[in-house]
């Protein structure tokens, strides 16, 4: 799409009035990146669809955190993301400059918002909704990413990364970027092995509580961070049902009973600074029994680990099992 045209749009959309419907901290420094060649491109995204742009893309949207990390991580700031704030609290990774502008909230983003800002390129996660990237198809070029693939997150996560960087010319940083998580991987797993603890088990969760009820998210085999464990030799002890595109699955304090290995080590996210684990379940006898609370083998994440995120954040979860099963 030609600047004069989404320059036109902007006063169209306008008058429109469309809505969408929408331990410390280890920050690693994003991939240095060379300028895009440049040139048409050609991308086919998660729906199958081409997407043509005639050059790459360096005026980008990203309606998904996980696809803001991406592209900073690729060397490409957006100019725009939704609910850049509440980034900012879960994603350490890759940072976002200030001038990033705010675009409605990852489950509404504004159409609005978006136009204005004269992207080459929107990135959105699959699920979002058709209403949704019809809407904003009207005005600029849109790439769905999978997001999310319980059957093989790891490898979802590689390609959604690589679709991206054709998008933007930065195939070179993609390839650097997979090939330091790999050998995070590679160096993580022999360490652990070193330290005898192959096989050893894990579980990750997070939870919130709705008046006196705490919930427990668990994340199963399926889900990235789990994938990553598995990957460096350990084993995911969680056993419950999960779904089918995100890995995770729902239980309260007397579902965790079955998490009987006395060498499990327990991992949860609280970035928000809501810790129900410390305080939701705070003299639950059920809680206070379990094994691996009983062993102090229970782990707050460092804030702003993006559980859902790309390679940096892969590489931040991976330093944690690390120095928990061979520090």
């Amino acid at each position: 799409m030609s600047r004069t045209r989404v320059t036109a749009l902007v006063a169209a959309v306008t008058a429109l009035a469309l809505a969408a419907c929408g331990t410390t901290e280890n920050t690693a420094e994003p991939t240095a990146a060379t300028p895009a060649a440049g040139g048409p491109v050609t991308v086919t995204d998660s729906r199958g669809k081409e997407v043509k742009l005639d050059n790459p893309a360096s005026k980008v949207v990203a309606l998904e955190w996980g696809e803001a990390e991406m592209l900073v991580s690729l060397g490409v700031m957006p100019v725009g993301v939704a609910d850049p704030k509440g980034y900012a609290t879960w994603v350490t990774a890759a940072k976002l400059d200030a001038e990033v502008k705010d675009v409605g909230t990852r489950g509404e983003p504004s159409v609005d918002s978006i136009v204005a800002l004269q992207p080459d390129l929107v990135v959105m996660a699959d699920g979002r909704g058709p209403n949704l990237v019809s809407q904003l198809e009207k005005y600029v070029p849109v790439i769905v990413t999978k997001s999310s693939d319980a059957t093989d997150n790891l490898g979802r996560m590689r390609n959604d990364l690589n679709m991206i960087a054709q998008a933007v010319g930065r195939t070179t940083e993609a390839e650097k970027l997979l090939a330091d998580l790999d050998t995070a991987i590679a160096e993580g797993k022999q360490k652990i092995a070193e330290a005898g603890a192959t096989g050893k088990s894990f579980a990750i969760a997070d939870g919130w509580k709705e008046g006196s009820t705490v919930s427990i998210r668990m994340f199963g085999e399926g889900a990235l961070v789990s994938q990553l464990g598995i990957q460096l030799g350990l084993t995911n002890a969680w056993q419950g049902k999960t779904d089918e595109v995100w890995g995770l699955g729902q239980t309260d304090v007397e579902g965790l009973t079955g998490l009987k290995s006395p060498d499990l080590h327990f991992f949860y996210n609280a970035s928000d600074g809501t810790d129900v684990f410390a305080d939701g379940l705070a003299g639950n006898a059920i809680w206070t029994s379990l094994p691996f609370v009983q062993q102090g083998n229970l782990h707050r994440m460092p804030d702003g680990i993006w559980t859902f995120g790309g390679p940096l954040s892969g590489k931040q979860y991976i330093d944690q099992f690390v120095a928990t099963y061979a520090g």
